[in-house]
């Protein structure tokens, strides 16, 4: 992998449009340059013009869509060409050795308008790598569907998530043991912040590369934490793994607001900077049950929703395990130490936030939230997550609409009076959000698993996108409403 970039004749990217390929920066040990596959078919199903206007990609037509986002050519000033990135992983929390992108690759960097920060496009059923092992490097178009709904319903909750960036079908019939087959294929692209994982830093560690486990560490820091750029050399390791525990305590409290459940939470599927990404078999919640499981094959529960606080904190004393070849482990452990805390702030945030009120102290904000999740559990099975949260918005300025719509009857329990007391003492905050259409009655929008099946079963039993396209608007539109990101 040569360091630089190829530059292309002129297309037609906008102002907005920042090339920087800072990967090239790490050299050879952490990618492997590959070619996309050759499909028969190139049919855009999916693109993303809201994502791709934040890095200058939304004046692209259809060929040069198809173009970028079939065949991978490269993009102006980007790089050369694709780079399957080496990780390993624990799977299960057994250690797994023969990891990597086996059937992706990291295709363009870019900053993003605004913030600047460096974004990654990266790729899902793109062909074969030398890490796809016995398979075929094919993402089926109903996995690409479900990526769809899971990035955009946690975007519009305000949980850090990729974004499905495009979505092309791509003519192959696939063999899968878990669906229906021949079933129909697809290549997907999202954008992210950053795909370095724990796993990348795992696989270095497997082969004692210390030297390269901080030349890691010093360009997460100099690319993605630069305000850590202060400390020594030497002296990273720990204030990285300190930034990055915040950064994923603060999303698994997010992902426990929304009722989301990841699935397989193994440490190849967590990256540096406390985004969700890889969407596989997640569910979000119908109702509040901690035992709750996404993944058929979790046969123990494992990653079950009220379990993903304790498996997040499992992977990150995984990825220290891993600065330990480079720093002293006091410091590291000093780090970790800060899970419990950051957590249990980041989720009673959260489901302030998404209460709709204003936060006040932690001890209050810590009640709020647990007489929240005790007023959803007492309505059982016909209380389902995203209404309650619809229904109590804004707190004591939708009382009225709470106990006077469908689900009044849902509201008359203990736990309820609890609540009520608890939200009344929160001031709302943006009281205006109420005001949009949502709250007057196209709300609430879930995202169930009933409602996700149905949506598949349009597309492949009658090649009809409406019902997908018209949940992703109503999606946005909640976004919207709520004000969460």
């Amino acid at each position: 992998m040569a360091p630089g970039a190829v530059h292309l004749d002129p297309m037609p990217v906008s102002p907005a449009y920042r090339p920087d390929p800072k990967f090239l920066e790490l050299g050879e040990e952490f990618a492997d340059p590959v070619r996309p596959a050759e499909f028969p078919r190139a049919e855009i199903r999916f693109r993303n013009d809201r994502a791709a206007a934040t890095i200058g990609l939304d004046t692209l037509d259809g060929a040069e869509w198809r173009a970028s986002f079939a065949r991978f050519e490269p993009l102006p000033g980007n790089l050369p060409e694709p780079l399957a990135t080496r990780y390993h992983g624990h799977q299960f929390r057994v250690y797994n050795p023969d990891l990597g992108d086996g059937r992706g690759f990291l295709y363009a960097q870019q900053r993003e308008a605004g913030t600047g920060r460096l974004l990654d496009l990266g790729t899902k059923g793109s062909g074969l790598t030398p890490y796809s092992r016995t398979a075929d490097g094919r993402l089926t178009l109903k996995g690409a569907v479900r990526e769809i709904l899971a990035s955009e319903m946690l975007e519009a909750l305000g949980v850090p998530t990729c974004r499905t960036f495009s979505v092309i079908e791509t003519g192959e019939a696939l063999t899968r043991g878990d669906e229906p087959s021949p079933t129909r294929s697809a290549v997907l692209t999202r954008l992210s912040w950053s795909n370095i994982r724990f796993g990348t830093f795992q696989r270095h560690a497997f082969h004692g590369r210390a030297d390269l486990i901080q030349r890691l560490i010093d360009h997460v820091v100099e690319v993605y934490y630069p305000e850590l750029c202060g400390h020594e050399v030497a002296a990273r390791a720990a204030p990285l793994l300190a930034a990055v525990t915040e950064r994923s305590a603060e999303l698994v409290g997010r992902w426990m607001a929304a009722g989301f459940v990841h699935g397989v939470l193994n440490s190849d599927n967590m990256n540096i900077n406390g985004e969700s990404f890889d969407y596989g078999p997640w569910r979000f919640l119908p109702r509040n049950d901690p035992a709750f499981t996404a993944a058929y094959f979790d046969q123990t529960g494992l990653y079950a929703f009220g379990r993903q606080p304790e498996a997040v904190l499992w992977n990150l004393n995984q990825l220290a395990g891993t600065f330990t070849l480079v720093a002293d482990k006091d410091p590291l452990v000093e780090a970790l130490n800060r899970y419990g805390p950051a957590y249990g702030k980041a989720l009673s945030d959260a489901m302030v936030a998404r209460l709709g009120v204003k936060p006040r102290s932690l001890e209050d904000n810590v009640g709020l939230a647990n007489a929240a999740f005790r007023a959803i559990a007492e309505g059982g099975e016909a209380l389902r997550w995203e209404p309650f949260f619809f229904d109590w918005f804004c707190g004591e300025l939708s009382e009225g609409r709470a106990m006077g719509g469908p689900r009044a009857h849902l509201y008359a329990g203990g736990a309820l009076a609890e609540f009520r007391g608890w939200i009344g003492a929160f001031e709302p905050d943006r009281p205006e959000r109420l005001d949009h259409p949502y709250f007057r009655g196209e709300g609430p929008e879930e995202m169930l698993y009933e409602e996700v099946e149905a949506i598949w079963a349009e597309i492949a039993g009658r090649d009809d996108w409406s019902a997908l396209h018209a949940k992703v608007e109503r999606v946005r539109r909640a976004g919207e409403a709520y004000g969460l990101g």
